[in-house]
């Protein structure tokens, strides 16, 4: 199993929908087996809600299954136990380090938009933030950023692992 975990700052936004959205494309690449996907929270402020209605509602427009969920917060052992772990922007990548001790000593951790486009040009890019819906309340944006950050994570995942299918 390649366990991966999201992680925003409220994980009701952004991680949430990038758990959805990575798990829908593993299974229409027929890979969903091979994958154990979750999502957390760097902060504790939004701990047991379900997702943001403009996330849910988005994924339904895109027919993208919701994956039920409530919101956590990301913990040391994530760090131990995950083998990828996406943070969407800057400020979660740098909370995301403290949480696992200080450093990214066994380089698990990336920002989400550093794979984006990785299926055309087999490189992780120099990447900016995914933008919180929370304070744009642009879920549309949010959307492209996610997705093309999940295909390229996707794509990057299958030319570094072997699958059998």
């Amino acid at each position: 199993m390649i366990k991966v975990l999201f992680i925003c700052h409220g994980n009701i936004c952004r991680s949430t929908m990038a758990q959805s959205v990575f798990a829908h494309l593993a299974a229409e690449a027929n890979l969903a087996d091979y994958f154990e996907i979750d999502s957390a929270a760097t902060s504790r402020e939004e701990i047991g809600n379900t997702p943001h209605y403009g996330t849910v509602r988005k994924l339904r427009e895109e027919n993208v299954p919701l994956i039920p969920h409530r919101a956590r917060q990301m913990t040391r052992n994530d760090y131990l136990y995950y083998d990828y772990l996406i943070g969407m922007d800057t400020a979660n990548i740098r909370n995301m380090i403290k949480i696992a001790g200080g450093e990214d000593s066994q380089g698990k951790i990336y920002k989400m938009l550093s794979f984006a486009g990785y299926e055309h040009t087999h490189r992780l890019s120099e990447a900016g933030d995914v933008a919180d819906p929370w304070y744009t309340g642009d879920f549309e944006a949010t959307y492209r950023d996610v997705k093309n950050g999940c295909e390229g994570l996707l794509a990057y995942i299958k030319e570094n692992h072997e699958f059998t299918l």
